[in-house]
């Protein structure tokens, strides 16, 4: 916590305001809005409600196609079934492990040839790394096909200078608890298109019709952040540049000290666009020069008390999606099976640094 969370919570207890809207959440959509740059912002119960609402507001429906990257945490898909519509999964390029540009160009004109035009683009800007946004974005204004950003893993992150999730037509980002910043559990949407916003407050709160009694001609959802949730967000994102910050100085610190071995490499920026908030520093290994998985090391870890995790498994190989179309070039296929997270909390102390990375060189015989 920063340690002005608690002022707002009392704020909003003594001033009597526990439900979905109030102060706190018009403040925290302001400041979100201020530090991203973007147009305006809607605040909501999570990351994978935003999204939701994002493939709403967007018209997507039952029988419509949404592409998405496959190397990505199920939230991200999930969605898009809710509303009917059918993912067509996307695998990722080497240098930023996000979607492929070029299987991206190659997928659009195939489903276009199969005589169903993709309605959405949503990559996804992993572990708080960008995605190429230059070319996903040159291609999606080829085919005149909106841009979900799901930077949900990404606020603080930015690509050219610009905050990732206003680069395309709408932004989204989680505060869920293992975020840079968090409201316990929530998210918000981002858009320089207040109509989209408009909309979004709209279905978020029952698609309740302007009438003096309860009239609804849509189907809503509710999925506002609440006051309470929202004075919390209003303390973190007084810190976000200090997490940002810390989360950068946890994998430069790690890099220097692990780069040296050989087989270990880092998911890094891959040019000078590139801006991560490195939410989780990630390295890969390479069984025939570490003499050990990703796995075998996560078990090893795990017996001193300190936890790691696997990368996310692509989507593509999840059995829910395994039916789903995939374009794949296998790169996030081998990503998951050489991929680690690394322990990145910003709560981290230094001796709690050398302690993972002693215990790290030790698994790998160092």
């Amino acid at each position: 916590m920063g340690g002005e969370e608690l002022n707002y919570i009392k704020e909003a207890f003594d001033e009597n305001w526990i439900a979905p809207l109030g102060p706190n959440v018009d403040e925290f959509e302001k400041e979100i809005s201020k530090y991203t740059g973007a147009g305006g912002t809607t605040v909501l119960s999570s990351g994978t409600a935003a999204i939701h609402l994002s493939l709403v507001i967007l018209g997507i429906r039952e029988g419509d196609e949404v592409i998405t990257s496959s190397f990505t945490f199920s939230a991200t898909v999930n969605p898009i079934i809710y509303q009917g519509a059918k993912p067509i999964l996307i695998d990722s390029e080497p240098g930023s492990w996000n979607m492929s540009p070029e299987l991206l160009d190659h997928a659009i004109k195939d489903r276009i040839k199969k005589g169903i035009k993709p309605k959405a683009i949503m990559p996804v800007h992993l572990y708080g790394m960008p995605a190429n946004m230059d070319e996903i974005l040159e291609i999606a204004s080829n085919y005149q096909i909106p841009v979900i950003e799901d930077a949900a893993e990404a606020f603080g992150s930015r690509y050219r200078g610009i905050p990732v999730g206003t680069l395309g037509d709408i932004g989204v980002f989680s505060f869920n608890g293992n975020k840079i910043i968090t409201t316990s559990g929530g998210g918000a949407i981002i858009s320089n298109n207040l109509e989209f916003l408009e909309k979004a407050k709209f279905f978020a709160s029952q698609a309740r019709d302007k009438a003096p009694y309860y009239q609804h001609s849509n189907i809503g959802y509710n999925y506002r952040m609440s006051n309470i949730l929202a004075g919390i967000g209003r303390g973190q994102i007084k810190v976000i540049d200090k997490r940002v910050n810390k989360k950068r100085e946890i994998f430069t610190f790690y890099k220097n000290k692990l780069s040296e071995i050989e087989g270990l490499s880092f998911l890094e920026e891959p040019d000078e666009r590139y801006f991560s908030n490195h939410w989780l520093t990630t390295i890969r290994l390479d069984p025939s020069k570490t003499k050990t998985t990703p796995l075998c090391l996560m078990n090893e870890l795990e017996k001193v008390n300190i936890e790691s995790r696997l990368l996310w498994k692509p989507m593509h190989l999840q059995p829910v999606f395994s039916s789903l179309p995939s374009y794949l070039n296998g790169t996030s296929e081998k990503l998951f099976n050489e991929g680690l997270c690394l322990p990145s909390g910003s709560s981290l102390s230094e001796n709690d640094l050398e302690k993972i990375v002693d215990n790290l060189m030790g698994c790998l015989g160092r």
